[in-house]
């Protein structure tokens, strides 16, 4: 498991859990190699962390944070950067400047407060019109272009790990494998890092009340809280394509043009 750790994990500085997210086994093959790319936001990444990203020859760049995340933390970018950031106009979360973990925050004292409310936080994740929007132009760019995608919010977790986490489900990666992705958040990178520079955020809004467990909660990743997103969906949907279909614009045509760009024998 720490082989296929070290493999999947980018080492950085500024950029939190920057990690590969294919080479799972999937409908018909196996989910490439170095295509599919995951992490926080770039706004403190280092001169090296910006070559580091060049070499991966990412041509598509998929920003899941809001409109007032990008003005008070804009990403930095190499200097050669020559690809596209796609992103739906508005906020994905529903205070201004925040990531959504950040806006449940205000209501938590204890870890056990802090994992209900991130409960039901990922319950409304997957109906978010501008959260929405982004994940269908990611649906599009993966259908499209065969070349390597980075997807990330604000700590590559939560908008991140369910959009990842429907790509996985998507192309048939089977649920342990998706989840054993999903909770790679709480060990990739310097993962104190990580949390210390999440705790700033949340503490500098919310005060000292909190304590460090509900902080650790917040900045986390826990299998319930992910599945608890697919189960809402499932509830309003039926399937997890038939959502993708409906409100992602997933067609048949579209999945199977993912299939081919991502997936090998």
């Amino acid at each position: 498991m720490t082989g296929e750790h070290d493999q999947r994990v980018v080492a950085t500085t500024g950029i939190h859990n920057f990690r590969d997210y294919g080479g799972y086994g999937a409908r018909g093959g196996r989910i490439k190699r170095g295509k599919l790319w995951r992490s926080g936001q770039h706004s403190e990444a280092t001169a090296n962390d910006l070559d580091v990203v060049r070499r991966l020859e990412i041509s598509t760049i998929i920003d899941l944070r809001g409109d007032s995340e990008r003005a008070v933390a804009p990403c930095l970018r190499h200097p050669a950067f020559a690809g596209e950031v796609l992103f739906h106009p508005g906020e994905t979360a529903s205070e201004k400047g925040r990531a959504v973990h950040e806006e449940v925050a205000s209501r938590v004292r204890s870890a056990d407060d802090a994992r209900a409310a991130m409960v039901r936080l990922y319950e409304t994740l997957p109906f978010r019109p501008v959260l929405v929007g982004t994940l269908r132009l990611y649906m599009k760019a993966l259908a499209s272009r065969e070349t390597p995608s980075l997807l990330h919010c604000f700590a590559g977790k939560d908008r991140t790990g369910l959009a990842a986490a429907l790509v996985h489900t998507l192309l048939g990666v089977h649920h342990d494998d998706m989840i054993a992705d999903y909770l790679l958040t709480n060990t990739a990178g310097d993962s104190e890092a990580r949390i210390e520079a999440g705790a700033r955020h949340v503490r500098a809004g919310f005060g000292v009340a909190m304590s460090d467990d509900a902080v650790r909660v917040l900045m986390g990743a826990e299998a319930g809280f992910l599945d608890g997103a697919f189960a809402v969906i499932r509830d309003a949907h039926g399937t997890t394509e038939a959502y993708a279909r409906d409100v992602l614009g997933v067609t048949p045509e579209v999945l199977a043009a993912m299939e081919r760009n991502l997936v090998e024998a």
